[in-house]
């Protein structure tokens, strides 16, 4: 199967972010890619005001994620991406959208919230409570995880243990000392803990790092981004999931019980 991951930088205005994404979509299904992961929070980001992502929440009805829905009607492209959803007054959710044939068919609000180096994300958005079902795209079986996510092993093992043989990653990962290598490390780890592909989209905006990523089950990078936009393609197998699988027994030879949502 063949992923596809979009790399842009996001800007202010929603409706141009709307058109990027509904560009990267029509490119990586011309390129016969049957999953394109788009990157976090895309409905509007400023330099200037951190709060923009939340100030411009739209709801999954709104005119951002049509957009996106009427273009995904077309054709298989099952497309992953995050935007904010008000919630009450002020505030809103970090929400993973699923799309594909013109429909959300899963969304996931972020577990995880960034209260790191100095940024504090829950002070205006609201944390997720439960864990996303495993979905089906060509054959395999995704799980889902949304940019800080990836600092936590327990939410991407419990993912391998309901059965996910590859993780996706829309983020915004901060730029700052050590964040690439924490990056790079962090995607390796993830899918040697699991045994699974990861397919991880980065932001490329002035303070985000871009590095978009697929990650093969032993930890080979076998796609790579830099710092400008792109659109990444690369082929994934079941066969190289099953490969690692017999060579890194890990989901088999852990002694510890299975993670549990907190």
């Amino acid at each position: 199967m063949y992923v596809a991951v979009g790399q842009f930088a996001v800007t202010a205005d929603w409706e141009e972010n709307a058109r990027q994404c509904v560009a990267l979509m029509a490119q990586a299904a011309r390129q016969g890619a049957a999953l394109l992961v788009l990157p976090e929070a895309l409905l509007a980001r400023d330099d200037k005001d951190p709060d923009l992502s939340v100030k411009s929440a739209q709801s999954l009805e709104g005119g951002f994620l049509q957009r996106l829905l009427a273009e995904s009607q077309g054709n298989d492209l099952t497309t992953v991406l995050t935007v904010h959803v008000p919630t009450t007054p002020g505030r809103a959710a970090n929400t993973l959208v699923v799309l594909r044939e013109g429909k959300v068919i899963e969304q996931y609000a972020k577990l995880h919230l960034y209260d790191a180096f100095s940024i504090q994300e829950s002070r205006l958005v609201d944390r997720g409570h439960q864990i996303p079902p495993l979905i089906d795209v060509g054959g395999f079986r995704l799980g889902l995880m949304t940019c800080y996510d990836l600092r936590f092993p327990e939410m991407a093992l419990n993912l391998a243990l309901a059965g996910a043989e590859v993780l996706v990653l829309p983020a915004a990962w901060v730029k700052g000392p050590l964040k690439e290598h924490h990056w790079a490390t962090l995607l390796a780890a993830r899918a040697l803990d699991t045994t699974c592909y990861i397919v991880a989209a980065g932001e490329c905006g002035n303070k985000n790092i871009g590095q978009s990523r697929v990650i093969d089950p032993l930890g080979v990078t076998i796609a790579a981004a830099a710092e400008a936009p792109t659109l990444l393609m690369a082929e994934i197998d079941r066969e190289r999931v099953a490969q690692a699988r017999r060579q890194l027994p890990v989901l088999n030879n852990r002694r510890f019980a299975p993670p549990q949502l907190l």
